[in-house]
């Protein structure tokens, strides 16, 4: 009885601890902070304990090859790279010098290493993307450019080193060349053959931009050390994939439109540590195939975890969505930093977006933030799905009607941020099942503001705002445990709800 009792009280006296002491320093995270080994996973559901892929001793130096820095070396890195994967393979090595080059193979049991000073820049020339290959664009399947580095079908594959890949001069054929027109899903018939979907532009059609570094249905994929800059459209993006470690890496995309950092789509069992970001748009994001062609497909995004990591510049530190159609399910991130981002903890998806998001956990976060602390928006903007944007009428339930469910996270420590928590879920489809505990923001300028929610809790949270307003429509089964708000002296919160049901 007394054991009992006493781990009762330690239970409670752990909960209790201040947040700020739980989390990490910013100079405790990111790829400076890369060790050699990887510590064994834990997550709150079955996670495999990966392991990088190994090499034979078998190298081929580009350094021996004598190779003219003023011509594109394509040729000469893809061959290296299929003479030693045919030999059972090894690492290719680039050493120290800018290398301009177009789309580069992986091949199975290959280690493309970049040495330190070593800078391969890539060519912005469809020709030198020919031919198409097989991609998902924006959750999309298409045949276009694929990706600056790209695998298909590949097992134990690496990328590794201290060098540096460079993407095309911004004003380059190829991304004057890009299909517009909307939102894909409107320039792609669902219902057409994936082989039919060809946009190389040879007769006038466009291109859909390569991707810096995209792995496709390939398994036991390292990705480690190197710096990627100036990329044509999200960096690391692994598709399809099982098995991926991605470690040390630093991206640098500020300014550059649909930047976004590492891009895990309908991929599994990922493990993401010690890599700093900073990027043009979202920094660690979670996607798994979008509308129609995602539900076709129907492949999750599962069993990921992110952890000691820091983002920078971005629109959210970790985002899930918008592409949601094959679920993102098992996602837990822990003890990393955001550092200046705008949204910490973001979600997207839109009514014609279908699958969601479910099982995610968030522990031990840090956030400086430009933008929001807590951020679900599962309407989108009339400007990109039309209608479907506007709340009411509240719609039929279809397969296309996505969902956020099952969200914890813990253990938080916000030093500044605009809104504590905004969310929009839809009135068919509300977010629930959301736990935020132990919470501790420094200053947010706005409080909260609740649409179509479900079951959400806060237990243990303390925020300081100047604002008084917590916005509550047509929100169920919505609680306050031992949740402070503090404001000036002689102010009150004020609970403007509608069709609520709140609990304190």
């Amino acid at each position: 009885m007394f054991l009992a009792l006493a781990s009762l009280l330690l239970v409670a006296c752990q909960a209790e601890k201040d947040p700020a002491t739980l989390v990490p320093e910013i100079e405790e995270v990111g790829a400076a902070c890369l060790p050699a080994d990887i510590a064994p996973i834990k997550a709150p559901f079955a996670m495999p304990q990966l392991q990088a892929p190994k090499f034979p001793a078998r190298e081929i130096n580009l350094k021996d090859l004598k190779l003219d820095a003023s011509q594109l070396v394509t040729k000469q890195i893809q061959q290296a790279i299929d003479e030693i994967s045919a030999k059972g393979g090894g690492k290719v090595i680039v050493p120290q010098g800018i290398w301009k080059s177009g789309r580069i193979h992986l091949k199975s049991n290959v280690n493309l290493h970049l040495e330190e000073g070593a800078e391969i820049h890539f060519s912005g020339d469809i020709k030198d993307y020919l031919p198409a290959v097989f991609t998902r664009c924006e959750g999309v399947e298409v045949y276009s450019m694929g990706a600056c580095i790209y695998a298909y079908q590949q097992e134990n594959i690496a990328l590794t080193g201290k060098g540096k890949i460079v993407g095309p001069e911004r004003d380059c054929e190829i991304l004057r060349s890009e299909k517009k027109g909307g939102v894909i899903e409107n320039l792609i018939d669902a219902n057409s053959p994936v082989e039919s979907r060809l946009f190389d532009n040879q007769q006038g059609q466009g291109v859909f931009l390569p991707t810096f570094v995209s792995p496709t249905d390939c398994k036991n994929v390292l990705i480690e050390g190197i710096t990627l800059e100036r990329t044509p459209m999200w960096n690391v993006v692994p598709v399809y994939c099982d098995g991926v470690i991605i470690r040390g890496i630093t991206v640098r995309s500020v300014g550059i439109p649909r930047g976004d950092g590492i891009d895990i789509e309908s991929t599994r069992n990922v493990l993401i540590e010690y890599c700093t970001l900073s990027c043009g748009d979202d920094c660690f994001t979670m996607k798994a195939g979008r509308a129609e062609d995602g539900l076709r497909v129907n492949k999750p995004t599962e069993n990921v975890v992110v952890r000691y990591c820091l983002a920078q510049q971005g629109h959210g530190g970790i985002t899930c969505g918008s592409e949601t159609a094959g679920v993102i399910r098992n996602l837990y991130l822990h003890d990393c930093v955001f550092d200046g981002t705008g949204s910490g903890i973001r979600f997207k998806t839109r009514r014609n977006r279908g699958g969601g998001g479910e099982n995610i956990t968030y522990e031990r976060v840090r956030m400086i933030l430009r933008g929001d602390a807590f951020n679900w928006d599962m309407l989108g903007s009339k400007m990109y799905v039309g209608e479907l944007a506007v709340r009411f009428p509240a719609l039929e339930m279809t397969p296309l009607t996505p969902f956020y469910r099952n969200i914890v996270a813990r253990d938080i420590y916000v030093e500044s941020c605009k809104y504590f928590v905004k969310a929009k879920g839809i009135p068919e489809s509300p977010l629930s099942g959301v736990r935020i505990e132990n919470v501790r923001v420094d200053h947010s300028q706005r409080l909260m503001s609740l649409y179509d929610v479900d079951d959400i809790v806060l237990k243990q949270v303390t925020v300081h705002s100047p604002d008084t307003v917590v916005e509550i429509n047509n929100g169920k089964k919505v609680k306050f445990i031992k949740t402070k708000i503090n404001h000036e002296e002689g102010k009150k919160t004020h609970y403007e709800l509608k069709d609520a049901q709140l609990e304190i």
